[in-house]
């Protein structure tokens, strides 16, 4: 009876450090570090943090700022900044790992020395290794014989900086601040033990560099791993696509059966917090019980956030980045649920079973895994497509059209926004999205394909300027309603194509006078015509497959041109057709 009651005491105040975390993580940098210092307990506080989390945080109020944080901080929170701020890939930064040890001896110095000596003396030393220069000297020795540069702090062990080539004022102040931290960690150290100071010294002179700094980086790894930072050629699977059927033949997630069991573990709660989208992953998880599953939910989800940081070269230093992250996992996760379900409308308890059910990194291949296809299916099309044989640039397809297939073509497929949320390209966030490219795609991939059953013999493409598919077909086609031969395309000079443009846009009399000029249906016939004798198509086969393409393009002709006069036309501002400045 009184084991359970200090079980529900413990759990009870496991879960106020919770809600504390939770409201202050909500707030501004700087009430944020106020309102943990002003706690009747402000290391307990700071101890509750998920390392992720204070990374954050700590990012979130500036370094020098969170020196008080820092000095509360566990040496776990102390190691997993160090883990995610002092390498580049497999190798250490030294840079980063000035900056940040010297704000950690700054923090607590005596906590520091005993800190690394216990935990991080392989990595320390090596860094040592690769800054300074050690020598002994004898009982005999004349210290004199070691050149300039040498300071000792016992006259027996002799300290020189390595010089590292410093030209800009950044990095000659960056040179200054590491002599400044390694002077100082030699003198900290000397004070704490001076026994210890000869030893770290003595082993970091004789550290074998590679060796060292493999073994470093195999225990980083291990770390990492366990909060869903794999290593790369691991995270790297996330990207690896599933169809949902495949599902069914693997393991199914484990849940604890306990209904009501929380844990007392900390768990992330970053991602979570920045996940703001409205899609089908968000309303699941609104219809997740008990809490204990949603924790295990939570704790998931933020490890798929981790694992795609490092598939995709990230460093979640600041909230945005962070965010960026969390949108590209909850889209995937939220298309995997959609193409799972199958359904037009996405059922929410469905969607929450699912989730429960399967792995949330499975899920999210499925999403991933349809753009993918839409990628590669891309990728084969530009292998063989007439656009690529005629050595077109991909402007060919104009602004709109060349944004989809460059989307397509990056290593990861992207959504091609064109700035309706504030950015080119985004991440793919719903099944519409990918239906959208795909109909675009569609349409691309049949142009291409009646281009290619079209005689068309080009000079180089850059003696037409601006050249599209627009201004080919359309060039080509008043050439021919002109009765203009030639076996390669022209440009037309404006006496040639003002005739033509009289019968393409009749019927305007003054300029701003009338609406816009509409092209007769006559002359949208006779551009049927004229493409199904030029490709052997029948009319409707080209209808069914591009009419909604040629009646997009006839409706820019108007907008574009049906309030010009034809005497008014200036072949510089006419970009729908090819035209020579000649007036002839």
């Amino acid at each position: 009876m009184a084991k359970d009651q200090e079980n529900s005491k413990t759990l009870q105040r496991v879960m106020q450090l919770q809600e504390k975390r939770r409201k202050i993580l909500e707030l501004p940098p700087e009430k944020a570090l106020d309102r943990i210092l002003d706690d009747p307990q402000p290391a307990a506080l700071v101890h509750s943090f998920p390392e992720q989390d204070f990374y954050l945080l700590v990012n979130e109020i500036g370094l020098e700022d969170s020196l008080p944080l820092l000095s509360l901080a566990t040496n776990k929170q102390w190691e997993h900044i160090v883990d995610l701020e002092t390498w580049q890939k497999d190798r250490i930064d030294l840079k980063s790992v000035t900056r940040w040890l010297s704000l950690l001896l700054e923090a607590d110095p005596g906590r520091f020395i005993g800190w690394f000596l216990e935990e991080q003396l392989e990595f320390v030393e090596l860094y040592l290794f690769r800054n300074l220069e050690v020598r002994i000297r004898e009982h005999d020795q004349d210290p004199s014989e070691f050149g300039d540069g040498y300071f000792t702090l016992d006259n027996t062990y002799y300290l020189k900086f390595i010089d590292i080539p410093a030209e800009t004022e950044s990095e000659k102040l960056s040179d200054a601040q590491r002599r400044a931290f390694l002077t100082q960690l030699a003198q900290r150290l000397a004070s704490f033990d001076h026994h210890a100071f000869q030893s770290v010294l003595l082993e970091a002179a004789h550290v074998i560099p590679a060796e060292t700094e493999e073994d470093c980086y195999r225990w980083r790894s291990v770390r990492l791993a366990e909060k869903g930072f794999l290593p790369f050629d691991e995270a790297v699977g996330i990207y690896q696509p599933i169809k949902p059927g495949e599902l069914d033949k693997k393991d199914k997630k484990f849940i604890p059966r306990s209904l009501h069991q929380v844990s007392s573990l900390p768990v992330p709660i970053s991602p979570l917090r920045e996940l703001k989208e409205d899609n089908h992953f968000t309303r699941a998880l609104q219809k997740v019980e008990p809490p204990n599953v949603l924790q295990q939910i939570q704790a998931e989800f933020a490890n798929l956030c981790n694992q795609i940081v490092v598939a995709d070269h990230k460093i979640i230093g600041e909230r945005e980045v962070l965010q960026e992250i969390v949108k590209k996992a909850s889209g995937y996760v939220s298309i995997g649920l959609e193409l799972m379900i199958k359904d037009k409308k996405v059922d929410p308890a469905r969607a929450a079973a699912l989730i429960k059910r399967y792995p949330l990194q499975d899920i999210f291949r499925v999403g991933f895994g349809r753009a993918l296809e839409l990628k590669w299916r891309a990728e084969k099309w530009l292998s063989k497509c007439w656009f690529a044989q005629a050595d077109l640039r991909l402007t060919f397809w104009g602004e709109q059209w060349m944004g989809i297939v460059g989307g397509l073509l990056v290593k990861k497929p992207l959504f091609y926004d064109n700035y309706k949320t504030g950015v080119l390209y985004r991440e793919f966030a719903t099944l519409e999205d990918i239906k959208k490219t795909e109909m675009i795609f569609n349409e691309i991939f049949a142009v291409d394909d009646l281009l290619s059953l079209m005689n068309i013999k080009l000079e180089s493409p850059a003696k037409y300027g601006f050249l599209t598919y627009k201004n080919l077909l359309l060039t080509l086609w008043a050439r021919q309603y002109r009765r203009l031969k030639g076996a390669k395309l022209k440009p037309l000079t404006v006496k040639q194509f003002l005739p033509f443009f009289e019968k393409l846009l009749p019927g305007l009399v003054d300029f701003g006078s009338e609406p816009a000029g509409k092209i007769p249906v006559e002359m949208k016939t006779a551009f049927l015509n004229w493409l199904s004798a030029e490709t052997g198509l029948k009319d409707y086969e080209i209808t069914d497959r591009l009419g909604h393409t040629f009646e997009d393009l006839f409706n820019e002709l108007e907008s574009e041109y049906g309030q010009i006069a034809a005497e008014e036309i200036d072949p510089r501002f006419v970009h729908l057709f090819l035209l020579s400045a000649s007036k002839k």
